[in-house]
């Protein structure tokens, strides 16, 4: 074989769920440490009437948490998580999203090398527009009114385009080592 590399679908998927999961991971910290800050920058010069931010101990349910309380009440009938449960449920919701849609990513990526254009942050933004703009408002997942600024959205965008390029480094790293 001419320098070019065996396809075998198998292990892109194994080395994008890898990705995938590590990719939730780094996209969390991203979320929890970087997120903040980067929305200061953009809302920089918007009123805090546009962008009021809920009171401490008053954090509504994100699209995660609502999704692993629907997965209980679909299995068991009708059942449903308690708040505690659903801080539980929310992560693993995250990793086991993030895990599938890095199978996906890596078996497309196997298959047609350029989906992996811009280094995974177009798949990051297709991820972003899919998700968050599309199924988490259409099931009802969301917690906000439809009132925020286009601005709130920056965090969350940038947020899958670090995902998607974490996707894609460890995804070249796990499939290289396959």
């Amino acid at each position: 074989m001419s320098g070019q590399k065996e396809v075998h679908l198998t292990r892109g998927i194994v080395a994008g769920i890898v990705g995938g999961l590590v990719a939730s991971w780094v996209m969390n910290e991203f979320m929890e440490n970087l997120g903040p800050q980067l929305q200061k920058a953009v809302e920089k010069g918007e009123t805090a009437a546009k962008t009021q931010q809920p009171q401490a101990g008053d954090k509504p349910d994100d699209a995660t948490m609502k999704t692993a309380d629907a997965v209980v009440s679909t299995l068991t009938g009708g059942r449903h998580l308690s708040h505690e449960e659903k801080e539980k449920g929310g992560p693993i919701v995250h990793y086991a999203f993030g895990a599938l849609m890095g199978a996906v990513y890596g078996a497309i990526a196997e298959e047609m090398p350029a989906a992996t254009t811009g280094f995974g942050t177009a798949f990051g933004a297709a991820l972003f527009t899919g998700a968050d703009l599309v199924a988490v408002p259409a099931l009802n997942l969301s917690q906000s009114s439809g009132d925020e600024p286009v601005s709130s959205l920056a965090t969350p965008f940038a947020a899958h385009l670090v995902y998607g390029a974490a996707t894609e480094a460890v995804r070249r790293l796990v499939r290289a080592l396959l």
